[in-house]
């Protein structure tokens, strides 16, 4: 039995050292916010602000845009209710002719992009079924998880071997940069291997390559064809980093089911650069990808042609389609969100600066004596 007299241990203390860091005693700024500091500083967030805002929209205001939507209007009338089974056929005629009047002088270069929406590029995830239709032929059907439900679209069909993939991960990189990986395809599937053979890689595999966006357009004016120029529409740090020059397609839409465009089988995945803006996927469900540029300038009142190749299925999932020409500033493409912004900063410090004005006019308040703030009084802090 422990003596009374025995002396207890010494419970540990859990209070920190003392020191001036962690006491928050250290030397600092302690600026008091008198009405004039408090009224300049909104004044000054104004007067730079506003002006940038100005001159962000002019030069948005500079840019001249034309944007076309052709996904409905490219549809036959026999086929109005039918658009699924229009693209589908490969018996259709896909040609389209649009028009579109040149509202003010573009000046060259003139960048010209196709723009989807209600395509969820980044999208995590792709739902891969067989499909299997009343004649008991069964073929794999990749769908995006955000697309309507299947049933009804083939009349009767079974689905079944339902596994999910990711689609924004559904490539390999390296494949991409190395001839010697073109077997690194485990992040790929489906679009893996030709025919489920791994001695028969598909390069470059991967479900957004195999989505390759596949309408084309073609532009005159009058009687004259516009040249479009597909160089240098990728960034140099993706064609000289990113994708292999001694790498080349390889086994590309030959399966069973054909995603979108084909890629030319002699050229380097570098000089692609079509597929190489393609891999860049958006964050958001509106995008633009850059497709050409055309050199030469359209003047105002001028009536631009194009016959377009319908290609491309956003039918399936409600998307949309556009083709866009514009011109740039050195801002860049046509864009208020800058302008608005600024000039929204701008206009809140003004407005916050003038009732503080006002405030201390109409109603001063005696400021207090700050030799009596505490590290005023005692500034070692101890």
């Amino acid at each position: 039995m422990m003596d009374e007299t025995t002396p207890k241990p010494k419970s540990k203390s859990k209070k920190p050292k003392y020191s001036r860091f962690t006491q928050q005693e250290l030397p600092a700024w302690k600026p008091i916010l008198t009405p004039g500091w408090v009224i300049a500083s909104f004044v000054a967030v104004a007067i730079l602000f506003i002006p940038a805002g100005l001159l962000c929209l002019s030069a948005s205001e500079r840019v001249v845009e034309i944007v076309d939507r052709y996904d409905d209007e490219c549809i036959p009338d026999s086929y109005s209710n039918k658009s699924e089974s229009f693209i589908q056929n490969k018996d259709t005629n896909k040609t389209c002719v649009r028009t579109m009047k040149v509202p003010r002088k573009m000046n060259a270069p003139i960048f010209i992009y196709y723009q989807l929406d209600n395509f969820y590029q980044n999208h995590r995830r792709y739902v891969i079924i067989k499909v299997c239709i009343a004649f008991n032929c069964c073929v794999p059907f990749v769908k995006l998880l955000f697309i309507k439900d299947f049933r009804g679209l083939f009349g009767t069909i079974s689905l079944s071997l339902k596994t999910e993939v990711r689609y924004v991960k559904s490539r390999s990189d390296k494949q991409l940069r190395e001839p010697g990986f073109a077997a690194e395809t485990s992040d790929c599937k489906p679009e893996d291997n030709l025919g489920g053979d791994k001695n028969k890689p598909i390069v470059p595999c991967g479900l957004v390559a195999w989505s390759l966006f596949n309408d084309t357009y073609k532009l005159s004016k009058g009687n004259k064809v516009l040249d479009i120029n597909k160089k240098d529409i990728a960034w140099k740090s993706d064609t000289k980093m990113k994708y292999g020059s001694d790498v080349y397609p390889k086994n590309f839409q030959k399966g069973e089911l054909i995603g979108g465009g084909e890629l030319d089988e002699t050229k380097p995945l570098s000089e692609q650069e079509d597929l190489i803006v393609w891999m860049k996927t958006a964050a958001l469900p509106n995008f633009r990808k850059l497709y050409g540029k055309i050199n030469l300038d359209l003047e105002a009142n001028e009536t631009i042609t194009i016959v377009i190749q319908n290609n491309y299925n956003t039918y399936e999932f409600g998307g949309e389609k556009r083709i866009v020409l514009s011109t740039m500033s050195w801002l860049g493409g046509k864009n208020d969100f800058f302008g608005v912004a600024f000039l929204t900063v701008g206009g809140i410090c003004l407005f916050m600066a003038i009732n503080f004005i006002l405030l201390y006019v109409c109603k001063p308040r005696p400021l207090g004596d700050p030799s009596y703030l505490s590290w005023n009084r005692n500034p070692s802090g101890q």
